[in-house]
């Protein structure tokens, strides 16, 4: 029986103290909470959340945001988090277990963490960038006698230059803070077709975000669990020294009541639900396999659904604290400058590149209040970097534990990885390097995608593998089923909303452009499809690849496919009882 069920599940016929131990687990519970804290408190709360919240009807936006919340985050959330823990298993291998037929669903997630990996970090190479420069007498920035400078840099720093600034006669003015952002640190050049030459100094600061990525995972979660003591409390601290310093300025509150003024109305445009759901996705790192690998460290008897309840919350409360912090600062913007808050309120890094960097050189000792911020913005994202890397390494040597797990295999294997993604990402570093940035972002890394995975998890789950008896798992680690409500949101609520919001759209899709005025080249848009569908087309290869190798009739080849996990309860018993043993004194 027990050789049956190991070649059933793909498994070595000896599971092993040894082998769960080479694996590793958590040296403790802080550990697992800051390093899933760390992965999904990140740049989405900082400059994503507080502007879609002042877009969409300010305090109204918060109706649609927690429906969300509750019938797809949370649900989605426990999920991946128990998936994760019940089976021991990363990304890949948990839906191996679970159902072999739709084991692609890792694969893509897999795929989507390793191009957000390249895109995602070079903006920790533009922050380092920007940490570097503000250790100086005067903030680069914040002048017009720099190099990059052209004859039409002005400098925003009182009424009366920005009054000229923005007015009609001199619409040819561009500010010190732009002309940094675009002709210091981009450099851009006038399209894709230009990709231009590499600068050295952002090619370094890109070398050294790897870096410090590397040393992070090289060890597992040995290495992983003691960096997010750092990684994860640090950016915390300094966003209440921020929140304090933004609250005590004058026209904090003008700003707080630009973030917070409800507007009902708004919520008859579909796009503020449609917002709050892709932001819900965004911000939780769900369907990226980052939840299930680090919930396959947990002891068996880990009580993952409180844990889950807790971080969810903590995730949404950190988001809400932001907001806080980002429009107290601009609404002191705006009444120092006397110029409309609309017209400084930006999302993404327009808002941490841009409006930020402006709005220290209008404080009291700039300089400190700008290395607090942008060592925030390296934390959060080097946070969640390495555990994008971590949840790849865990899936990849769950597969091929031989061959990755032995020796310092596993260590080599991580360089090159990191060496492939330093490489690749030395495109978006060039003077095109933007325009490349926004195609992995809109294609590979996208909304339709995510939704699409979330709606395959919940159905495998909820319908094939059984919601109830998912719910029987967790209550056999915990002692206790999770709310009803959890399990109706796998069964209908996460399938029904998510294919709601996939086809909305994409009835509503539109060609992708920079600033709303470049219009890419056809082969760019090209690209940015391959990225799309090299993900997701490894659900359907997957399936066809089982079924190819099966016998039988179709029918009977979908069903042997599916049937893998009748057998799981006794293997994941089995495998709890072996960590149980490893971690009792």
């Amino acid at each position: 029986m027990a050789d049956s069920l190991c070649k059933l599940c793909h498994f070595p016929t000896k599971t092993t103290s040894h082998t769960v131990e080479e694996r590793g687990k958590w040296g403790s519970k802080k550990e697992f909470i800051l390093s899933v804290a760390g992965a999904i408190i990140g740049l989405g709360n900082v400059w994503r959340f507080p502007y879609l919240c002042y877009k969409n009807g300010g305090g109204a936006f918060f109706i649609p945001y927690t429906l969300f919340l509750v019938t797809c985050g949370i649900p989605m959330f426990v999920l991946e988090t128990a998936l994760g823990q019940y089976t021991s298993m990363g990304g890949i291998l948990c839906w191996r277990k679970v159902c072999p037929l739709f084991e692609g669903l890792g694969y893509a997630s897999q795929i989507i963490i390793f191009y957000g990996s390249i895109s995602y970090i070079v903006i920790l190479a533009w922050a380092f960038l920007y940490l570097f420069s503000s250790f100086s007498g005067e903030l680069p920035w914040a002048t017009c006698n720099n190099t990059w400078n052209t004859d039409r840099c002005v400098v925003i720093n009182n009424q009366n230059i920005t009054a000229n600034w923005t007015s009609p006669d001199n619409v040819s003015s561009s500010s010190s803070v732009m002309e940094f952002w675009q002709r210091r640190v981009l450099n851009i050049s006038t399209g894709i077709e230009f990709l231009g030459s590499l600068q050295w100094d952002l090619s370094l600061c890109l070398l050294l975000s790897w870096i410090f990525c590397y040393f992070c995972v090289w060890k597992g979660v040995r290495s992983t669990g003691k960096a997010t003591y750092i990684t994860a409390t640090l950016p915390l601290v300094l966003l209440v020294v921020l929140f304090f310093r933004g609250m005590t300025l004058p026209g904090a509150l003008f700003g707080i009541k630009y973030y917070l003024y409800p507007d009902p109305s708004r919520l008859a445009d579909p796009q503020v639900w449609v917002d709050a759901g892709t932001q819900i996705f965004y911000s939780y790192a769900l369907c990226l396999g980052f939840l299930t690998s680090l919930g396959s460290y947990n002891k068996y008897d880990n009580n993952c659904y409180r844990d889950s309840l807790y971080l969810c919350l903590l995730n949404s409360g950190t988001s809400f604290m932001f907001g806080f912090a980002v429009f107290s600062i601009l609404g002191y913007m705006s009444q120092k400058q006397n110029i409309d808050i609309s017209t400084v309120a930006e999302s993404g890094p327009g808002l941490a590149f841009i409006v930020y960097p402006q709005a220290v050189t209008l404080l009291p000792w700039p300089q400190v209040w700008s290395v607090c911020f942008f060592t925030m913005i390296i934390l959060l994202g080097i946070d969640g970097q390495f555990a994008g890397l971590e949840s790849l390494m865990t899936s990849l040597t769950d597969v091929w534990p031989l061959h990755i797990r032995k020796g310092y295999r596993r260590e080599l294997f991580l360089m090159l990885i990191c060496a492939v993604g330093c490489t690749l990402g030395l495109f978006l570093v060039s003077e095109a390097g933007i325009y490349i940035l926004q195609i992995f972002d809109h294609y590979a890394c996208s909304g339709p995608t995510l939704l699409l995975v979330a709606v395959l998890q919940s159905v495998i789950i909820g319908w094939i593998y059984g919601a109830e008896r998912f719910c029987v798992n967790i209550e056999d680690m915990i002692g206790y089923k999770p709310l009803s409500l959890i399990k109706y949101c796998w069964l209908y609520f996460i399938p029904l909303i998510c294919t709601g919001t996939l086809v909305y759209l994409l009835l509503n899709y539109s060609p992708m452009r920079y600033n709303n005025t470049y219009v890419y080249p056809w082969w760019a848009y090209c690209i940015g499809w391959f990225l799309a569908l090299s993900s997701v087309s490894m659900i359907p290869l997957n399936i066809i690849c089982k079924l190819a190798k099966g016998k039988g009739t179709l029918w009977q080849r979908i069903k042997a496919s599916c049937q893998a996990a009748d057998d799981l309860p006794m293997m994941a018993k089995e495998v709890g009882s072996i960590n149980a043993s490893l971690t009792s004194p």
